[in-house]
């Protein structure tokens, strides 16, 4: 059985595949962008106590799913959301969904991804994909952050839709129940909560792991690595940033400007707001984010390592939150026309 289904190449995993899940949902109305920036993905989180390959959990997205469910809630669409403890069952429940002719998202592990380059393939268990038929033992697949599509064995999938460690995801599935007409009045208003959604989690979650609070947090934290950590495990810990920045979806730049791309396309349906204005200080906060990652590359991989290299390494995430910090006031007290 094969679906017919639009594979569209993606910047992030889970915004490509809510962009094509909801694809003929919306009229053809829903991008990249706009999935991601009503599903508020736009996020910063350090969580020392999670270990993510011997390294602290670092996020620049919103926590995985969260994107999917937001923009569907925001556009009244109705989404099923599965996860299963036998394999068996979670099997039987892809296969009775492609063969009624409907496509669904899959949260997998990317260690064991047959198709991904081994450079590219370390446990991490949150990425997105989607699968749009069957054909004997072999499943089609749509990666969103590949060219192409591309197959793989039942076992193959099973095993990465049931990976272990941090964040596995039990055979995750999810898809919209039903297509819903989507007016530009409820895109409208989609777009607006999700503006609002992403102020509240950038300058107002409590503590300071999450946020503009946590990127300035993690700036402090940087500084003091080499003395605490030692420059070995502290090259390690900036690596995993790097990691979690470069190599997962679009990381810290790449986010920033595709939440850029969707104040850009917002502006075409609210207009009068100076959100296009808006969008280049996250352009910039983008360059900046990648200009930090050059620089910790540079210690991870022993070319520099003093304590001043990783006081400039702490500046930038500093700089960086009072940056998105400004960005995002800046959203909050945008009077709607």
């Amino acid at each position: 059985m094969r679906i017919d289904f639009e594979h569209r190449q993606a910047a992030h995993c889970e915004s490509g595949v809510t962009r094509n899940l909801l694809y003929a949902a919306s009229g053809g109305k829903i991008t990249e962008p706009l999935a991601f920036g009503i599903g508020a993905g736009l996020f910063f989180a350090y969580i020392p106590f999670i270990k993510v390959n011997k390294g602290p959990a670092i996020a620049f997205r919103t926590f995985p799913g969260y994107i999917f469910k937001r923009t569907c809630k925001s556009l009244n669409i109705p989404v099923i959301s599965k996860k299963f403890s036998s394999k068996e069952k979670a099997q039987a429940y892809l296969d009775a969904r492609l063969e009624e002719g409907t496509p669904v998202g899959c949260q997998v592990g990317v260690y064991y991804l047959p198709y991904f380059p081994r450079e590219y393939r370390f446990h991490f268990n949150a990425h997105n994909l989607v699968v749009y038929g069957r054909e004997d033992d072999t499943y089609l697949v749509s990666d969103p952050i590949m060219e192409g599509t591309n197959t793989m064995s039942s076992y193959e999938l099973e095993r990465v839709r049931f990976a272990k460690g941090a964040l596995a995801p039990n055979g995750h599935i999810y898809y919209p129940k039903q297509n819903v007409q989507i007016t530009d009045d409820r895109l409208r208003e989609a777009i607006k909560g999700g503006i609002k959604k992403n102020v509240f989690n950038m300058l107002y979650i409590p503590g300071s792991f999450a946020g503009v609070s946590g990127i300035r947090t993690t700036g402090e934290k940087i500084k003091k690595w080499r003395d605490k950590l030692g420059l070995e495990k502290a090259g390690l810990y900036l690596a995993q940033m790097v990691r979690m920045q470069e190599e997962i979806g679009t990381g810290g730049g790449g986010f920033r400007y595709i939440y850029a791309a969707f104040l850009q396309e917002a502006d075409v349906y609210l207009p009068g707001n100076q959100l296009t204005r808006i969008s280049g200080i996250f352009t910039k906060a983008g360059d900046m984010w990648r200009t930090a990652a050059v620089h910790a590359a540079g210690i991870y991989k022993g070319r520099i390592g003093s304590q001043d290299d990783f006081n400039v390494m702490g500046d930038y995430l500093l700089e960086i939150a009072a940056l998105e910090k400004a960005a995002f006031e800046t959203l909050k007290k945008i009077k709607w026309q």
